[in-house]
């Protein structure tokens, strides 16, 4: 299968950068993410580290969305703290963005190798969680 080419939101990035600048500071606030809602919105958090598995920010982002009215998201990225760039999502948060927004676009890549991809492309043969519930009578 072949990826579609999507533009890059640089507006979306700078976001995730402005946050991550600003609002990530030791070591349990390292990353931050900034989605834009299908209306425009951008919204962003960053991930509330924790030795326990706490959430990554592309997971936080998604309650802050929600919080806001925000149900429907169209593209997102992350952002590491310490100017370390993209970070793509992990296998976990891949997996929930897919499961959530299986049309998402995803941010990826490093300095000029910086694309925007869909979220199935980063999880090929993945697991579908709706697949698998059992309807409700």
């Amino acid at each position: 299968m072949t990826a579609q080419a999507h533009p890059v939101d640089h507006e979306l990035i700078e976001a995730a950068e402005h946050v991550a600048r600003t609002r990530c500071r030791g070591d349990n606030h390292t990353v931050a993410a900034a989605a834009r809602a299908r209306d425009g919105r951008i919204v962003t958090a960053v991930n509330a580290y924790h030795f326990t598995g706490g959430p990554c920010a592309e997971l936080v982002v998604i309650g802050a969305a929600a919080a806001q009215g925000a149900y429907e998201l169209d593209t997102i990225v992350a952002v590491g703290d310490r100017d370390r760039g993209v970070v793509p999502p992990c296998g976990r948060c891949r997996q929930a963005l897919l499961d959530y927004f299986p049309t998402l676009k995803v941010i990826v890549g490093k300095d000029d190798r910086i694309r925007t991809v869909q979220i199935a492309d980063l999880l090929p043969e993945s697991y579908v969680w709706a697949d698998h519930q059992l309807d409700a009578e």
